[in-house]
């Protein structure tokens, strides 16, 4: 029981352009955590809790290598997160067809306990094509995956999460084959690309993205938050964590408009009209899947007020995909 664990470094899907790299990932302590299939209550439970309670590596040096042998350093911070938001003077950064890119993350200097993988670890980004005719961003939590956000309490987040493994949650209805047809869009030339933006901690990043990968959702970063804990003497965020995220994609990729989706059981439909508003030629449609009849009359208001883009509340995504053949979105 007192033998040191080896450590490693897990790499979260990153974006950036030409001259832009942003890559983040967390460096930890090597743990019997395998988000696999058929796995059993207590078993999920045990892989939950220790996403959250794993020993990370902090203040480690972290070296980022590009293939074509450009090179940048971070540290990881309190909680054994780094992240990487470089700016280079010209274009750096090579792409290929499939818009994904291929680097590798390392510790920069000794350690104390052993590494694995000989201290090379892998990442991708993606860096959208010049050729995509827009982006999407979409939330997570009860718009593609059945949470009970909007429940009592939020009693059925916590039942969800930590009591069903990741295979035995299903897609809400049609949401898989409605975002392959906007990421494919109308042109066939390119892959438009998709962005996952939730509130939930960044500490199920692994349980999500099997979840995404497991159910042939589009390939793209899933832009989580950070944990707060209940004495947190760090200030909140003066924006929300969606709005932040969504305004940080508008202003990297200036030349891409968006299709915004959500649900409204939370405040998807006021961050997303706002948005809207202050960049009125840069959303093309708002999606917001219906959840919550309690406040159907409230997010209805909200759409008969807003006239600056599309904006459709659907109980089904077959509403949405019609609605997006009409906005000559999709073919």
């Amino acid at each position: 029981m007192f033998r040191k664990k080896p450590i490693r470094i897990n790499t979260y899907l990153g974006y950036g352009t030409h001259k832009r790299l942003r890559a983040m990932g967390r460096a930890l302590e090597v743990e019997n955590i395998d988000f696999n299939g058929n796995t059993s209550i207590f078993r999920t439970l045990w892989n939950i809790f220790k996403q959250f309670e794993s020993d990370k590596v902090t203040h480690a040096g972290i070296e980022l290598h590009l293939s074509n042998g450009n090179n940048t350093m971070t540290s990881t911070n309190s909680q054994g997160y780094y992240y990487f938001d470089k700016e280079f003077t010209k274009d750096t950064i090579e792409t290929s067809p499939s818009n994904w890119i291929s680097y590798t993350v390392s510790y920069h200097g000794k350690q104390k306990k052993e590494i694995i993988n000989d201290n090379v670890f892998k990442g991708e980004m993606l860096i959208p094509s010049k050729d995509a005719e827009y982006g999407i961003i979409s939330d997570i939590d009860d718009t593609i995956l059945h949470t009970g956000v909007a429940s009592l309490f939020k009693w059925r987040v916590i039942t969800n999460t930590f009591f069903k493994n990741f295979d035995k949650r299903l897609p809400l209805e049609g949401t898989v084959n409605f975002y392959k047809k906007l990421q494919s869009g109308k042109n066939s030339l390119a892959i438009n690309p998709i962005f996952y933006v939730s509130n939930s901690p960044w500490n199920l990043y692994d349980y999500l993205s099997a979840f995404l990968k497991k159910n042939n959702f589009p390939k793209g970063p899933v832009l989580l938050r950070d944990f707060r804990r209940p004495f947190d003497k760090i200030p909140k965020p003066k924006k929300q964590h969606k709005q932040t995220e969504i305004l940080n994609l508008l202003n990297l990729y200036p030349h891409l408009r968006f299709v915004l989706i959500g649900d409204s059981g939370e405040k998807d439909a006021d961050i997303y009209t706002k948005i809207a508003l202050e960049y009125p030629d840069r959303i093309l449609a708002i999606y917001l899947r219906n959840i919550h009849k309690r406040k159907e009359k409230r997010i209805f208001k909200i759409i008969n007020y807003f006239k600056t883009t599309p904006i459709l509340l659907f109980k089904t995504s077959k509403e949405a995909e019609e609605h997006a053949r009409k906005c000559d979105l999709i073919n």
